[in-house]
């Protein structure tokens, strides 16, 4: 961890219930990436092996996994919708 520095992670729809939480803070390292992100979820919350596919939205944009995060950022994350 980076001196307590965190980021807020957000999580909806299908996500929330498979982590059985809305929101939460969580440790921000120096260098930290999306993907880095994504693999500790995942590793923290089996079930989200369940999606099919994990999206991130950074600071209310959407982001790709190679996003560098910062302490303080606000982090989506969601699976992509269909419509019809």
């Amino acid at each position: 961890m980076a001196n307590g520095a965190t980021i807020d992670v957000l999580y909806f729809a299908r996500i929330a219930e498979l982590t059985g939480k809305r929101a939460e803070a969580w440790p921000v390292q120096a260098g930290m990436r999306g993907a880095d992100l994504l693999a500790s979820l995942t590793q923290k919350y089996p079930d989200l092996n369940q999606a099919t596919r994990l999206k991130l939205a950074v600071n209310q944009t959407h982001a790709q996994p190679d996003v560098a995060l910062a302490a303080g950022d606000e982090v989506a994350v969601f699976e992509p919708v269909t419509g019809g």
